[in-house]
């Protein structure tokens, strides 16, 4: 299920920043009716290449400034087929201060970052980035090797946890997240989409994050959050795909220290 519809039909590249603008006015309103996102330099940055080395697999890295009351977070690539490549929304065991993740990117475009507040507010930025083709960019590989061990998971730890402090932490999804519009290098056809629509974290029975995503995110998914785990945490990924696919997965956190 897409997260965002109505827009395939809307030209994938504006040609002018007035087009951009009309384009991004679109979208707000489609993601959050009459609530216009504010200025949000101050508080959110988007750290993202100017211009891509590669298209379909283009990091974004999202930090929120110290002790901001975060919700939730919106990425959306504004000229992608389906815009919206991730919507994050943070539980109690969440900091959300620092977010890493690949995308897809189709064609020169605006990204956008939109943070709730837990008041409500939207605070907004933007960066523009150069790019060409990354959604219909084959991944170098037959179909059935990509699928090899669909839905195997890691997850990384930088160091051993300390009480009462964030924990970062990277997690690694095989999946090819197939988007239909790559064409099959052999069979000349385009393969089917497939790909992972929502990923769910908890550190017991504390939520991290969920996240709604579509067919904007890479291929083998990587993503780098931080969390503050509780005593013998266990974290569990919960992950699953527009074919009704569904993975789990738990680790021990290291062990917590004072």
């Amino acid at each position: 299920m897409a997260v965002v519809l109505g827009f395939a039909a809307i030209p994938a590249r504006a040609d002018d920043q007035a087009d951009r603008q009309a384009r991004w006015k679109d979208i707000e309103k489609s993601l959050f009716g009459d609530r216009v996102p504010q200025d949000g330099a101050a508080v959110v940055q988007l750290d993202a290449p100017v211009r891509a080395d590669d298209a379909s697999l283009v990091p974004m890295a999202i930090t929120i400034a110290a002790k901001q009351p975060v919700k939730s977070l919106y990425l959306v690539i504004d000229d992608n087929p389906a815009p919206v490549a991730a919507h994050y929304t943070f539980g109690p065991a969440a900091d959300p201060r620092a977010i890493k993740m690949r995308v897809r990117v189709n064609t020169y475009t605006n990204v956008h970052v939109v943070a709730e507040m837990q008041d409500g507010t939207l605070l907004e930025t933007t960066k523009f980035v150069k790019a060409s083709g990354g959604c219909s960019a084959p991944m170098g590989m037959s179909d059935e090797e990509a699928m090899k061990g669909m839905g195997d998971m890691r997850i990384k730890f930088a160091g051993d946890a300390v009480a009462n402090k964030p924990v970062d932490a990277t997690l690694m999804v095989r999946h090819p997240n197939f988007n239909g519009m790559q064409m099959n290098q052999v069979s000349r056809m385009y393969t089917p989409a497939r790909y992972i629509q929502t990923i769910a974290v908890t550190d017991g029975d504390k939520k991290v994050f969920d996240l709604d995503t579509d067919i904007s995110l890479a291929s083998n998914p990587v993503i780098s959050f931080a969390f503050v785990p509780t005593d013998k945490s266990q974290l569990k990924v919960a992950v699953t795909d527009s074919e009704k696919g569904h993975w789990e997965k738990s680790v021990p956190v290291p062990a917590l220290s004072n």
